[in-house]
């Protein structure tokens, strides 16, 4: 008897490469789509407790897109855990910072809070500009 864990179930499909190009796209509504193919909902085997074979590759990150005015108004907070330790950015400055991980934290926030999010988020590339070493797999380019 086969149980079906990972590393069955994902040496026994072939994996799918999608390639998306963030340039002038909402980041919001494309980090949502990728939430919804990193979950492999597209699948007609769609399992909540299977991790799918689908990698993503984001480009042009830093090309994103903003509706309103949320590049001023809309706060990211940490906190040091010490007295008068919390600390507050701007999108627009970690948009400057650097944009690959914001896109990354979007994605990683619609995600489900359970066990599967690391691995989900480990079929995840993103890039800031349209240099990428994943030429080698059959990128299959999705246009949202």
């Amino acid at each position: 008897m086969v149980q079906a864990t990972k590393h069955f179930y994902e040496t026994s499909l072939n994996p799918q490469w999608f390639l998306v190009d963030a340039a002038g796209q909402v980041a919001g509504r494309l980090a949502s789509r990728i939430t919804h193919l990193l979950s492999g909902k597209h699948l007609a085997t769609y399992t909540p407790n299977v991790t799918p074979p689908v990698f993503v590759v984001v480009i042009n990150a830093s090309k994103l897109r903003f509706t309103g005015g949320k590049k001023e108004t809309k706060f990211y907070y940490r906190h040091s855990g010490r007295p008068g330790g919390l600390k507050r950015k701007t999108l627009s400055e970690r948009l400057k910072q650097d944009p690959s991980r914001l896109f990354f934290d979007m994605v990683s926030q619609m995600l489900p809070k359970n066990k599967l999010r690391s691995r989900k988020l480990s079929h995840l590339k993103v890039f800031t500009s349209e240099k990428h070493p994943y030429q080698a797999q059959k990128l299959e380019q999705l246009s949202f």
